[in-house]
């Protein structure tokens, strides 16, 4: 949290060294978007046909898009709001937006957590509960598949029984951030390669990583895969949430921004294909022994790794405690996404609220933390009742999905069409003494705001509504999406009306004055030592000061660089 001194100068924290803010960034990126979030994308979009747009969406948008949030951040010093303000007053609503956004996700990124803890619990008993057919939540159509095939299209497997009826007691449809990081964000790897060993060995695993790498081509076709390429780039990697222009909004002026954005998705992207190894590997063995095609073995869902990943467990030594070490993992991997998220709201609170407005209220960050974190449990509730799957995979669509893909395209265009790419290349260069590659400035000039933009037309034409495997959604329940989706989308355009409303002049004056960068109150210092303060309205003397193109070469002029 930034502090404010009595003059009214700010002062901003930093990471203590480069490792946490890796640590922090790579445990907020692979996060259960990988665990979870990949594999079950990846079975629903027919295996390999998914992976072809995922990593074209990775090269041309992901670590682009990555690389420009936290040069936004670093060069700005604000979280996600003030940071786009001040790059383009009219369109501050987009990190508003972004604000908005994650507080949603947090309200029902809970619920995978709190899964999570159930089979954590459940872990104290032998044997491991899913895996029975003679427990009291068992249906009729339950069937252990180690010792009997699923002839059956209605049988199902223990796994996934105990997960509808017992963990969500599933009706059919709806009816009503610091040193922690340091063993959240290695801790999954070690049973990630535990488990990926495990699976490899099993019989008829070679068949599930066949479907996983063998592309459905006529898939390529569907407007559908893309969007949720792209939307699984955007949720995992963190584009478009405001978590990473919050973190990079802590780091020292000069940091190496490409070598980080470098790392954070590369690590990234080979977690989510560990996780789909072992998703796909464990659904081959499934094939296998069931004697059914891999598509057909389990349920085209969220709950995909609840069910599939439980069956590894029966093949390893002392299933207990491989099950509790793996849904430990989750849980972390849960609390270090949410550690971003929160961080989001925390930040932008801070930066809109000066003075001692705040502090009055807040008396310790902890408890204004505690009070985000309250108010999304509270939101999160209807997630955790009988219907909750259904309410969990609506929010989840309308959210992480449609939201986001407005709001990513809105953010390139923002950044780099209004305040420039060029100049926030040069912004960069006085920063950290190299420009970006000539290949990020294409791809946030032209490639990244036409390819999404043309895939938010497609998508917006070709609108599906939401379904949870067979169960369409009733119209009502669409529209509540919808209104969900409008939460953030609207602040949009509703805080560009509002900048426009309030300016001064003729129509052209005030969109000039609207889309011209702010240099209002800011730590503009390179060394970081101190903060300088800088009234854009007016100098100490009362006259207008003069226009500066950028932030940093106001920072230069203040810090009395010789370069400016």
């Amino acid at each position: 949290m930034a502090v404010e001194k009595s003059d009214g100068t700010r002062t901003r924290g930093h990471w203590k060294n480069k490792r946490e803010f890796l640590l922090a960034c790579t445990g907020y990126a692979v996060g259960l978007g990988n665990i979870w979030r990949f594999p079950y994308l990846c079975f629903k979009s027919g295996g390999g046909a998914f992976l072809i747009p995922y990593l074209t969406m990775l090269i041309v948008c992901g670590i682009p898009l990555l690389y420009l949030e936290m040069a936004v951040g670093q060069l700005t010093g604000f979280g996600p709001i003030h940071a786009i303000g001040m790059l383009c007053p009219m369109m501050k609503g987009v990190g508003i937006a972004t604000v908005v956004i994650s507080f949603i996700l947090c309200t029902y990124y809970n619920v995978i957590i709190s899964w999570a803890l159930y089979y954590l619990f459940n872990t104290f008993q032998s044997p491991l509960p899913w895996y029975s057919c003679e427990s009291s939540w068992s249906s009729d159509n339950c069937r252990h598949y180690i010792n009997v095939s699923l002839n059956s299209t209605t049988d199902i497997s223990a796994t996934q029984d105990f997960f509808d009826r017992k963990v969500l007691s599933k009706t059919t449809g709806i009816r009503s951030a610091g040193k922690v990081v340091y063993v959240t964000a290695t801790f999954p790897y070690l049973i990630l390669f535990v488990l990926l060993g495990t699976s490899f060995t099993l019989p008829g695993a070679s068949k599930g990583i066949y479907y996983f790498f063998k592309p459905e081509w006529q898939e390529l076709l569907n407007v559908k895969v893309w969007v949720n390429a792209a939307a699984q780039n955007f949720n995992s990697i963190g584009i478009g949430f405001g978590s990473m222009i919050a973190f990079a909004s802590y780091n020292r002026k000069d940091n190496n921004l490409l070598r980080d954005t470098l790392v954070i998705s590369c690590i990234n992207s080979l977690t989510s294909i560990i996780a789909g190894l072992v998703i796909f590997s464990a659904m081959g063995h499934m094939s296998y022994v069931l004697n059914r095609p891999v598509a057909n073995v389990t349920t085209e869902g969220p709950e995909l790794v609840f069910i599939v990943y439980p069956q590894l467990f029966a093949n390893l030594p002392v299933p207990q405690l491989w099950a509790f070490l793996f849904f430990l993992m989750l849980v972390f991997l849960g609390i270090d996404s949410q550690f971003a998220m929160v961080e989001v709201a925390i930040t932008s609170l801070a930066d809109s609220f000066k003075g001692k407005l705040l502090t009055k209220i807040f008396k310790r960050k902890e408890l204004l933390s505690f009070t985000v974190c309250f108010i999304a449990l509270l939101l999160g509730v209807p997630n955790l009742m009988q219907g909750g799957i259904y309410v969990f995979t609506l929010l989840d669509n309308y959210t992480a999905v449609v939201a986001l893909m407005f709001l990513a395209f809105f953010e390139v265009v923002t950044i780099c069409w209004i305040y420039g790419a060029r100049q926030l290349s040069n912004d960069v260069k006085r920063m950290t003494g190299s420009k970006p590659p000539k290949y990020m400035t294409i791809c946030w000039l032209v490639i990244s705001p036409i390819l999404i933009g043309t895939i938010l037309i497609f998508s917006i034409v070709r609108y599906e509504p939401a379904h949870y495997g067979k169960y369409n959604y009733p119209v009502w329940a669409d529209a509540v999406g919808w209104l969900i989706a409008l939460c953030s989308m609207v602040c949009i355009p509703a805080t560009a009306v509002y900048a426009l409303c309030f300016a001064k002049g003729s129509l052209v004056e005030r969109l000039m004055k609207c889309i011209r960068p702010q240099l209002g109150k800011i730590n503009v210092n390179c060394s970081d030592e101190e903060a300088i303060s800088f009234d854009s309205e007016t100098s100490e003397s009362g006259s207008s000061p003069p226009h500066y193109e950028s932030v940093v070469e106001l920072t230069q002029l203040k810090s009395g660089d010789p370069a400016s």
